[in-house]
């Protein structure tokens, strides 16, 4: 089965503050889940701001991110499936 990519924005108050220990401990914990939950969702890298993530993940469905979220309690506040994936060199085309 091809896995589709996903885009997961999660509302966490002040995590852009978060020591590197406290990402770490979250790296963590989230990975536990993805071994749990096994090879239908991959976590790609995810981007950090102020209040929020943006994760990138490779997934069967959203119902698998859904379950991770539930589980790791992370929240998936707004998931959207990526498309197409457009670059500068989409203009050279």
């Amino acid at each position: 089965m091809t896995l589709r990519k996903f885009i997961i924005e999660r509302d966490i108050p002040k995590v852009g503050s978060f020591e590197r220990e406290q990402l770490r401990e979250a790296a963590g914990a989230s990975n536990s889940v993805l071994r749990q939950l096994g090879s239908d969702i991959q976590w790609v890298e995810s981007y950090v701001a102020a209040d929020k993530t943006f994760c990138v993940y490779l997934a069967k469905d959203e119902d698998i991110i859904r379950k991770h979220a539930e589980i790791s309690g992370f929240p998936a506040t707004t998931i959207t499936e990526v498309r197409k994936m457009i670059d500068p060199t989409t203009a050279a085309a």
